[in-house]
């Protein structure tokens, strides 16, 4: 599809070159028209057909926060390809958040993103500060164009030199600079930040500038082309990224209430970690029932389990238990783990509240794992459960 997309994309040059035409009067014209609107409604429209891909649930309360979950991806897309778009003067964002959810956002993360291009060179400063993990990443793609991301470069904070004070500078280049380096290429789209706590309450985030070292010091005036290509990008991404994960969300129920591994290809290809070892599934649990999960855990640096609903957006954790990770689960003398899925907290294990949800999707995370086990699960009935 990509190649041919490129051949249409030349072929589509040609002819404007043979009626005098270059690609800035095209995207002016549509602007002028309102097409460049016209098709961005349109887009977003057939989005809505995700909300009821496969076996997705269509009851009142479900619907409802697919059309959210909708609304959030617009946000989130006008925000990325419309407002902060230009490559030549990147800005960090923070775009997946506590009101924007993709793809099974990770709770104990804190994402930032930046629109960047292989055209130029880029130089990141700040500070390491106290959070556990930081991790910076490069990604070739999109969800509007590739239909995903694929790997690019990637600098981690136990591979970079710090000055005393935690201050760093990264340098983003085709070619290898600096003491810090982070690959990009031609094809490179998206720089990631992601910061990992293990505990919120208690560490301080990294505070990370973008800067292009090849461009303007202020933004560019805006043009036409710029606002045709980001709404054109923006539509698409709604109704990429939703279709992605409703597919996702369709495909795991296959194996509800267990948790196997995700292909690391799969994973990777929608901007996950390579060091993590994903264990994407789905759930149901009724009002009388509990899902009872146990697993020893494997030496690595990190683990952590969370609920998501059917559109893979996780749970609210600002206000409810619905996750836990390596740092505040409470384990069994011999090291293992329950983590208890239940309408209320039955006094036992690691309870993860589903907060009026009855199914959705789940995720366990080993991140830097020795070894890979898969966790066990048992549904049982409340009135079974035996302390």
């Amino acid at each position: 599809m990509i190649f041919f997309l490129s051949i249409f994309k030349k072929w589509n040059q040609l002819l404007l070159k043979i009626k005098g035409k270059t690609e800035a009067d095209i995207h002016d014209e549509r602007i002028v028209s309102g097409k460049a609107w016209e098709e961005f409604c349109d887009t977003l429209k057939a989005a809505g057909a995700s909300v009821y891909f496969g076996n997705a649930p269509t009851d009142a309360f479900n619907q409802a926060e697919a059309y959210r979950y909708l609304t959030r991806l617009t946000r989130a897309g006008l925000e990325a390809f419309v407002e902060y778009a230009d490559p030549q003067f990147p800005v960090l964002r923070c775009m997946v958040h506590e009101t924007v959810k993709l793809g099974a956002d990770n709770p104990d993360n804190y994402y930032q993103n930046a629109q960047i291009s292989g055209q130029y060179e880029y130089v990141i400063k700040g500070n390491r500060n106290t959070i556990f993990y930081l991790g910076f990443f490069t990604q070739n793609g999109s969800y509007g164009s590739t239909g995903g991301l694929a790997p690019c470069g990637a600098l981690e904070a136990e591979d970079m030199i710090f000055d005393e004070d935690g201050s760093f500078e990264i340098i983003l280049s085709k070619e290898k600079k600096g003491k810090n380096w982070l690959k990009i290429e031609d094809t490179t789209s998206l720089l990631m930040v992601r910061q990992t706590y293990k505990d919120r309450a208690t560490e301080k985030i990294a505070s990370v500038v973008i800067e292009n070292m090849d461009g303007a010091l202020k933004p560019q005036p805006i043009t036409a082309t710029m606002i045709d290509n980001g709404l054109n990008m923006a539509g698409t991404f709604v109704a990429g990224a939703s279709m992605l994960f409703s597919k996702w969300a369709n495909d795991f129920e296959k194996h509800t209430n267990k948790l196997p591994q995700m292909n690391p290809a799969k994973s990777n290809a929608a901007g996950g970690d390579k060091n993590i070892a994903y264990y994407h599934s789905y759930w149901k649990v009724e009002k009388d029932e509990a899902l009872v999960i146990k697993v020893k855990p494997p030496t690595c640096r990190m683990w952590n389990f969370q609920l998501n609903n059917h559109w893979m957006e996780s749970l609210d954790y600002r206000y409810f238990t619905i996750h836990v990770n390596s740092h505040t689960a409470k384990y069994n003398e011999d090291g293992s783990v329950e983590v208890v899925i239940a309408h209320e907290n039955i006094g036992f294990g690691n309870w993860i509240n589903p907060t009026s949800h009855t199914r959705g999707t789940m995720l366990w995370r080993w991140w830097y794992a020795t070894e890979f086990p898969e966790p066990t699960c048992s549904l049982i009935k409340l009135c079974d459960y035996k302390i």
